[in-house]
């Protein structure tokens, strides 16, 4: 290191770029005794509460996660943060919204036919629909173009239309097809489907959706549902066996003539409104506070499954509990008279569970402008030991760090001369099957061309498990990665230039 910083000084060419150098480089070291604040024993402290029993695996919008929001708030209060969700609020509420279907069937031929077993349709898709008597026409693959009409000689109008399923089809063909058979009139479309038998093994996944926000457009806006049936549904409809149907079918052959009927069809669901919230506490800086360093986990988990509690103390407890000492580390060095000069947000978000959803409302809400964001340092499962590094547990996994800056990559090296772990950078080829870059919250992000770092210990036998409990935690380890992040975030918040964005890889 001292071999280093002397050439510099020779190569800088005098004694103020030397003391320039100097500067810089000495620059981490004021920021050691406050990350020597965070410790193994205090992050077990907190794990213990946030990842225990009573806070129910922390599911978006459920007791347990209002719960840890709470918690969270009250250590970001006493550590001396100030509220980071606009107008002195802690937490940036959203609503979240999950459909639960009440009752579906169809009766054709004196049988009812029953969802999840006969027929079936997505919800999120699905509108409320009661039909009675309603005439049923065969358009085979639904197919229209300038030289073929599927729908030649057939009135669709005011009737439900069943079309053949198509092998391999795109979503974008099928919506095509849908198109057409709201342009012909049709009421709702049925589609014949082979995988009934593995539809029916989803169970009561098919009863409701997973949660999502009220502004979300739904894929099939075109035409009031499709539903998947069966062949033994479309045979009762037509009154014959639908394999005479579809036998020797093809796109551009002409369709067999085919009418019937439904004597019933029942579709009702209810929408459910659920409340969820990103907690934030903010730490201003001096003469960069314009420019904002988010550091970031997601406080949620997957809840209760089969009246076993999932604690989720890795997942994300264990960085739940580093922001939380991190602000802590960061308001003693305030105290100090060494605030950071860029403003730090300090935000835990729900619903990354359910599809990144707490960090896509912040970033399609943000509090504070995503052009004046100049990183963000996501933390999401930095507690456990991967079966790829038993033998040396001295790592972290390190995700993103060159994918949108050439500048972070040497900032958190740097930081880590500091802390010593092996920063392990095989989750970051943009080959990488698991794909894990795009699989937590800082993606949300980087979609806006911020630079970001992804901190992760890789999975392990207890991820999504009712066994990632806190007694599962390495805390040593978890005191060494928190270590780190904090020494980056500092730098990232001091330095002179703000992070460059320019690159942009996969």
């Amino acid at each position: 290191m001292k071999k280093l910083v002397f050439m510099a000084c020779l190569m800088a060419g005098g004694t103020v770029a030397c003391a320039q150098v100097a500067t810089k480089r000495s620059a981490p070291r004021a920021a050691a005794p406050y990350a020597k604040t965070i410790k193994a024993a205090d992050l077990k402290k907190h794990l213990y509460i946030i990842a225990a029993d009573d806070m129910e695996g922390r599911e978006t919008g459920k007791p347990g996660q209002y719960k840890a929001a709470q918690y969270i708030t009250e250590q970001f209060k006493r550590a001396g943060l100030q509220p980071g969700a606009g107008n002195g609020e802690w937490e940036q509420p959203f609503s979240l919204y999950q459909d639960t279907l009440v009752n579906a069937t169809i009766t054709a031929a004196g049988k009812t036919f029953e969802f999840g077993k006969d027929f079936y349709t997505g919800l999120r898709d699905a509108k409320n629909l009661e039909l009675q008597q309603t005439g049923v026409v065969f358009a085979g693959y639904g197919n229209v173009s300038e030289t073929f009409n599927s729908y030649e000689g057939i009135d669709a109008t005011d009737k439900v239309v069943v079309l053949a399923e198509t092998p391999r089809q795109g979503a974008g063909e099928q919506k095509d097809k849908l198109r057409a058979a709201a342009a012909k009139g049709a009421r709702t479309v049925f589609i014949v489907s082979s995988n009934m038998p593995g539809i029916t093994r989803a169970g009561s996944r098919l009863r409701r959706t997973g949660l999502y926000f009220g502004d979300m457009a739904t894929t099939m806006e075109f035409i009031p549902n499709v539903y998947f049936i069966s062949p033994d549904v479309a045979s009762a409809i037509f009154g014959k066996p639908y394999a005479s149907l579809a036998e020797g079918l093809k796109p551009d052959n002409p369709v067999p003539s085919a009418t019937g009927q439904i004597t019933g069809l029942t579709c009702r669901k209810d929408v459910v409104e659920i409340k969820s919230s990103n907690v934030l506490g903010i730490l201003p800086g001096t003469d960069k506070k314009d420019e904002y360093v988010f550091v970031t986990a997601h406080y949620d988990h997957i809840g209760i499954i089969n009246g076993e509690v999932y604690n989720g103390a890795d997942d994300d407890g264990s960085g739940t509990v580093a922001v939380i000492a991190m602000a802590e580390a960061f308001m003693k060095a305030k105290k100090a008279g060494k605030g950071p000069r860029r403003s730090i947000v300090f935000m835990t978000v729900s619903g990354e569970e359910k599809g990144l959803l707490g960090s896509r409302y912040y970033t399609d809400h943000p509090v504070y402008p995503l052009a004046n964001t100049v990183a963000d340092l996501n933390i999401d499962m930095i507690g456990r030991i991967d079966a790829d590094h038993a033998k040396d547990s001295n790592y972290v996994y390190i995700i993103g760090d060159n994918k949108l800056s050439s500048e972070l990559r040497p900032v958190s090296e740097a930081a880590n001369t500091l802390v010593g772990l092996k920063l392990d950078y095989r989750y970051n080829d943009p080959n990488d099957p698991n794909r894990f870059y795009y699989r937590s919250d800082h993606y949300m992000f980087a979609q806006h061309k911020i630079p970001i770092i992804f901190y992760f210990n890789g999975v392990h036998p207890d991820y999504h498990g009712p066994h990632d409990t806190p007694d599962k935690i390495s805390y040593p380890m978890l005191e060494k990665r928190a270590r780190l992040v904090f020494y980056t975030t500092w730098e990232v918040a001091n330095r002179e230039g703000r992070l460059k964005v320019d690159r942009n890889e996969k």
